[in-house]
């Protein structure tokens, strides 16, 4: 019998297969009583060098090798109380639809198919999801920097006045600008290399007290490069910056660049989703008027990694962004290929079935419960800047704005530099217990804790817990004074 990667024995497989599902099922079923994260061991780590094996091994010794070795050390995002980097928690209907694609195993970058009706549902769906108008047009991509990188890729084409599929940036007449504020996410700065006009391109913009951007500062710089002839092409926008969560002044950032006629970018990864959050929908209005929006659909939507997506206003400049010819690419009227190809509006000729667990998360869940759950995060946050502010120990490093929290704790005596050891030691005890994941940061030249809430699994108690946590181990390594070995109740 020829080789074949189909199982030798089909029952096997299926009796398998139900074992990984019950599995993955209980294991989320107990992520309550579990640690959040724990370091594997220098020596299982050594497990994992040596020479890739020729010989087939039984698929049973393979997956238990992932459940054992695997599972234990996993970063922990689906965890309640995973509160790191703003990446969400995951969900067992997308986790069941990326298998699902996996199976139908169809490329997205074309074809008269029904994933390719799917995909344009979904970014259809995105589209009136964010108040776009009709003849806006979308493509699924693997995150928020490659979303960000596609509507900046529209921008420099549709400002540099000329056609960059047949000339480079180097016969652009003007030097292009773009800014952005000095909270700005750092992909927009690799995207910058990328586009070709290099790091300096890039203007970075003052903000105020509750790190937004400041509108008389971007005003000034517009004004400055139009001066020196240089030619503004971009405002990068930020809805939800990674700091601090804060959300630039959006609808005034639209009327400036629609005065200036420049083209506005919007990097929503963070917080454009609060657009479908009935209590907030409030502090991303006039999302809906940028030219180019990023969004981030394994955050506010917790579907499984990776997938995002960017949104253009006209879908004519997006189009002309990103198609090229290929004789071996031709839209047909029949057969396999009659449909317009996917393609044409991103990086990817090839790509995988993402837009699966979108749909079925949205038609299983419904917005409205996204909703919600994104409702819910921010009481969260507010919640936990209450705890807080009624903690003489502990300081808030910046407003909260939405479910990003920055705080330290401080006990007396200490100056900056002994302030970042005592947080970062206090940090590192609560990733390394298990009970929770945080990460930190610094604003402004200050070191502090920083806690992203973007679980749909957080409960308020595990808020009160982390506090909890800090206020024991920060008084249990305080030089003015230490506590017992036994935690609070």
């Amino acid at each position: 019998m020829e080789d074949s990667l189909d199982p030798a024995d089909w029952d096997d497989m299926r009796r398998l297969a139900h074992l990984m599902v019950d599995d993955a099922i209980s294991r989320l079923q107990g992520l309550r009583d579990k640690p959040v994260w724990q370091p594997m061991s220098d020596a299982m780590k050594a497990e994992f060098h040596g020479p890739p094996p020729t010989d087939p091994a039984p698929l049973e010794a393979v997956y238990a090798d992932v459940k054992n070795k695997l599972y234990p050390h996993a970063m922990g995002n689906i965890h309640p109380r995973f509160w790191a980097w703003y990446m969400g928690a995951g969900c067992l209907t997308g986790a069941l639809a990326d298998f699902l694609a996996a199976i139908d195993g169809s490329n997205l970058g074309g074809g008269d198919t029904g994933a390719n009706q799917v995909d344009r549902q979904v970014t259809d769906w995105l589209r009136q999801m964010m108040g776009f108008p009709e003849g806006a047009s979308g493509t699924l991509v693997n995150g928020g920097s490659m979303a960000n990188i596609v509507g900046l890729t529209a921008a420099r084409n549709a400002m540099a006045g000329v056609d960059l599929h047949a000339q480079s940036v180097a016969d652009i007449g003007a030097p292009l600008r773009f800014y952005a504020s000095d909270q700005v996410h750092s992909c927009h700065m690799k995207a910058m290399n990328l586009l070709g006009v290099g790091c300096t391109a890039l203007t970075r913009i003052a903000t105020d007290d509750a790190f937004r951007m400041d509108l008389d500062a971007l005003r000034a710089a517009i004004q400055a490069d139009r001066s020196q002839g240089v030619r503004p092409a971009c405002v990068i926008a930020t809805a939800g910056t990674t700091n601090t969560g804060s959300i630039d002044p959006l609808p005034e950032i639209a009327d400036l660049c629609r005065e200036q006629g420049i083209w506005l970018h919007v990097d929503g990864c963070i917080g454009a989703m609060f657009s479908i959050a009935a209590s907030n929908r409030h502090l991303v209005a006039g999302i809906e008027r940028a030219d180019s929006l990023a969004l981030d659909l394994h955050k506010g939507l917790h579907a499984p990694f990776d997938v995002g997506c960017a949104l253009l206003r006209d879908q004519k400049v997006h189009r002309a962004t990103f198609a090229e010819n290929a004789e071996y690419l031709q839209v047909a009227t029949r057969g396999l290929a009659a449909a317009e190809f996917l393609h044409d509006y991103g990086l990817e000729t090839t790509r995988g079935f993402r837009a699966l667990k979108v749909w079925m998360m949205l038609r299983h869940h419904g917005v409205e419960t996204f909703g919600h759950i994104l409702d819910r995060n921010i009481a969260q946050a507010l919640h936990l800047t209450a705890l807080i502010d009624a903690a003489p120990e502990l300081e808030l490093m910046a407003p909260t704005s939405t479910t990003v929290v920055c705080f330290r704790h401080v006990p007396g005596g200490l100056d900056e530099a002994e302030l970042r050891a005592h947080n970062t030691e206090i940090m590192l005890r609560i990733q390394e217990s298990g009970i929770a994941v945080i990460t930190d940061t610094t604003i402004r030249g200050r070191h502090c804790l920083r806690v992203a809430i973007c679980n749909h699994r957080t409960q308020d108690e595990d808020i009160d817990l982390l506090v909890q946590e800090v206020l024991w181990i920060g008084a249990k390594i305080s030089p003015v004074g230490a506590l017992d070995d036994a935690r609070p109740n």
